[in-house]
This record gives structure tokens, C-alpha cells and sequence, in this order.
């Protein structure tokens, strides 16, 4: 098994409860609580028509995009980036799935705008001034590992750092059978080739599946988070093993009969 190895230079989260990487940092080591005021991610990056105008999954791509990059040393719009989500805007595919099988006049070109898979890394790119290439993935549950390979790859093949934001949000109607997701969940890192920085991570895909039983080690707040975002919360045991600060391995779940095997050495 070939070996990638990067460094994460920053990092930025979003959850229920957790507006941040710091505060869901000493969460998962035990030392906070959610802050149940916490309902909406608000990105300043967007000017204040668009913060109103953007659904969801905009806004929080947008959000912690924005925090790993104030987090690093490097300028958003200098950043090529990889933007990950399960299948999207749900919530916008149920209101069209709906729409055309009823009244299909009254779909909205606007809601129908933001369906496409790749709306939240173009307001990314255009709010933050970025010419550098964007890539949008879905892999369904498989969705943060595969993102989290293909930034490692892109930065060690370019020798430069690679913005990755993975996002999920509630799903909607019919959809929720097939992708039961209740609350939004969000991630992103600033990956980059490993040198003398801390945390490094080796990459590496591994026949077979994923480690069972990462969630249970979690507290009981990211457990529930879990749960509840099953696709981007994939990201969850490498966030604790980071906010501990401790070498781990870790497998989680690359595609149905691979996982992502990560070594995260503090």
C-alpha cells in the first residue's frame, strides 16, 4: 500500500452547538459543552445579500471553507480546493422533484441555481476572488474519505496546499429513505505536502472495510452528531484523534469494499 503523507495546517468546523474548531476541539476532549444558541452558520466572506440569499449548504461550505483558512497561513484566494458533499442540497431537490411532478411552471430558477452539486465551491471561489481550480466530489458515505484522498493527492502532485471542505445537510421528503441526514454537519481542512509541520497524516487505501466501532469512543454530544449526519460526521474519529493530539490508526469507509486507512502521527 502506497503511502501518502500531508500535514493539515488548518482546520475549520461547523455543527449544532459547535460554531468552530476550538469549541468543538475541547468538546471532544471533554472539556465543553454545546452551545445550544448556536443554529446557523454565518460565513463573513459572503457580502450580506448573498448570506441571505444562499441555501444552507452554501453557507456552511462557505463558513468552514473560511475558518481553515484563517487558521493557516495562506490566503483563500490563492487556494485550489476539493469540495465534498453526500448528494448535495436534498432539501432543494426534494422542493424540484416535487415542483416538476405538480406544478412544473412554478419551478424556480433560482432554487434550481443552487441545486447543481458544485453551488457551494462556486460562491466559495467567487466570494473569495480564488482563480485556482475547484474540484466537487459525491461519493455518498464513502464522500470525506474520498475528498480527503483526492486533496492529498492533488497536493503532493502539485507540491502546494489544497483547501477541502466536506459538508452534508438535513434531507428532505422522500430522500431521507436513502440519505438520513437531521442536522448539518461540516468540515474543512488546508491539506498540504508534510515537512516539519504537526499534525502529518499518512494516507493510504486498504482492501476491506472500515474500522467498526470509530463513534464509540466519541462523547456523547459527537456520538449524537453522528447519528445524525452519517455521511460528513465520517470525519469525526480524525477530528478526535486531532483534538487529542495523540497518534492513532483509523480506517473508515473509502467505497463498499475499500477503506481509507489514516495514521495520524502527533
Amino acid at each position: 500500500m502506497n503511502v501518502l503523507e500531508v500535514c493539515i495546517e488548518g482546520i475549520g468546523l461547523w455543527a449544532p452547538g459547535w460554531p468552530d474548531w476550538p469549541s468543538a476541539r475541547a468538546g471532544l476532549r471533554g472539556e465543553a459543552q454545546a452551545n445550544a444558541t448556536v443554529v446557523t452558520p454565518g460565513p463573513h466572506l459572503l457580502a450580506a445579500a448573498e448570506r441571505r440569499r444562499a441555501p444552507l449548504p452554501v453557507l456552511l461550505a462557505c463558513d468552514v471553507a473560511a475558518q481553515a483558512c484563517a487558521a493557516s497561513t495562506h490566503a483563500a484566494d490563492t487556494l485550489a480546493s476539493v469540495f465534498a458533499s453526500t448528494h448535495g442540497d436534498l432539501v432543494i431537490t426534494d422542493y424540484m422533484c416535487s415542483t416538476l411532478a405538480t406544478a412544473p411552471r412554478e419551478l424556480s430558477p433560482i432554487r434550481f441555481h443552487n441545486s447543481v452539486h458544485n453551488a457551494p465551491a462556486g460562491y466559495w471561489t467567487i466570494a473569495a476572488h480564488c482563480h485556482a481550480a475547484s474540484t466537487s466530489i459525491s461519493g455518498w458515505y464513502a464522500s470525506f474519505a474520498v475528498a480527503l484522498l483526492e486533496a492529498a493527492v492533488q497536493a503532493l502532485a502539485d507540491n502546494r496546499p489544497i483547501l477541502l471542505a466536506a459538508y452534508d445537510t438535513p434531507s428532505a421528503g422522500p430522500i431521507v429513505d436513502v440519505s438520513p441526514a437531521a442536522c448539518a454537519f461540516g468540515v474543512a481542512m488546508l491539506i498540504s505536502p508534510a515537512g516539519d509541520r504537526r499534525p502529518t497524516l499518512g494516507l493510504g487505501l486498504h482492501e476491506g472495510r472500515a474500522d467498526e466501532g470509530l463513534m464509540m469512543g466519541l462523547p456523547a454530544a459527537f456520538n449524537e452528531l453522528a447519528a445524525a449526519n452519517p455521511m460528513a460526521a465520517q470525519s469525526l474519529p480524525l477530528l478526535a484523534a486531532l483534538a487529542a493530539a495523540r497518534p492513532a490508526s483509523l480506517k473508515i469507509a473509502a467505497g463498499a469494499h475499500s477503506a481509507l486507512a489514516i495514521e495520524v502521527r502527533a
